[in-house]
């Protein structure tokens, strides 16, 4: 237990877990999507309860995000990305299709309360990256749907996707969002921002029900970690045994082949044909012939 104690005193603000449990405060959570969207917002409320967490029975695992409505009925996604994921088999990078699986369940979550399409709700989903996706050290990349024809023709969806890359030195963000981003990468408190950010950080480290969370957090992904260790392993010994059995295989029929091949000459060298003349019959080298005929 200790162990599991300990590590929670150890994350920062980049940890996921920790995070999530950030941005469920609800001055620093709608403090930020103002200084992000550049507008005031009366009030937001969350669309998970405050100690979920949302575990998938398939390969998407734990995920941690916060889910949010403000008084507008703008939804919002936040997650925050240290690394940029990839899939080990295909090379592609995850996080342009990530966006989209996020805004299918913000869209069906929607719809599965009873609304028509046009009440679809405007919605952002922002990703926090300690990284820079696009690799133009933009601070903001913001992403909507445009027609290729003529970008000034946009579709109107109110649908919205942005990347924040904390490390990123071009385009205008506000002060306490640049603060934001330092804290982030460096754990450096320098504005009143970053500073009611850190002093949260403590109660929340400091939090029972958050202590109990981490944990519960902690066993899952060790959970997940052996089964994938163990279908690793399981994998690994399956192919093992097939290549096993395609070597044995092969090295059968290839001695079974120069059994042959020598029964073929022996019985050639018995009708008094030449050594030359039973080396191009078989495929064999003279030598090999001779070696036959030594025999």
């Amino acid at each position: 237990m200790q162990k599991q104690i300990s590590n929670l005193d150890k994350l920062t603000l980049s940890n996921d877990f920790l995070f999530k449990h950030v941005m469920l405060r609800k001055r620093i959570c709608k403090h930020i999507l103002e200084e992000l969207l550049h507008t005031e917002i009366a009030d937001i409320t969350y669309l998970e309860a405050e100690q979920t967490i949302d575990v998938y029975p398939d390969s998407h695992g734990i995920r941690l995000y916060v889910r949010i409505a403000d008084t507008a009925n703008t939804h919002y996604n936040l997650e925050i990305q240290v690394k940029n994921p990839v899939n080990r088999a295909t090379g592609k990078f995850l996080l342009p299709k990530r966006t989209r699986y996020y805004q299918a369940m913000l869209d069906t979550d929607m719809l599965q309360k009873g609304q028509d399409y046009d009440e679809l709700s405007p919605t952002y989903i922002i990703f926090f990256c300690l990284f820079d996706f696009f690799q133009d050290s933009q601070r903001i990349y913001t992403f909507k749907k445009r027609c290729l024809e003529n970008m000034n023709i946009e579709l109107a969806d109110e649908a919205v996707i942005m990347f924040l890359n904390t490390l990123g030195t071009k385009g205008d963000v506000s002060p306490d969002i640049q603060s934001l981003f330092d804290y982030i990468n460096s754990n450096i408190i320098n504005s009143n921002f970053t500073r009611e950010v850190a002093d949260t950080i403590v109660e929340i480290k400091n939090d029972k029900k958050v202590r109990d969370a981490y944990m519960t957090y902690e066993m899952r992904m060790k959970d997940m970690r052996d089964e994938a260790h163990a279908e690793g392993k399981a994998e690994g010994l399956a192919e093992g045994k097939a290549e096993g059995l395609a070597e044995g295989k092969a090295k059968g029929l290839a001695e079974g082949k120069a059994k042959e091949k020598t029964a073929t000459a022996k019985r050639l060298l018995s009708m008094g044909l030449s050594v030359e003349d039973i080396a191009k019959a078989t495929s064999l080298s003279v030598e090999q012939v001779e070696a036959i005929k030594a025999e």
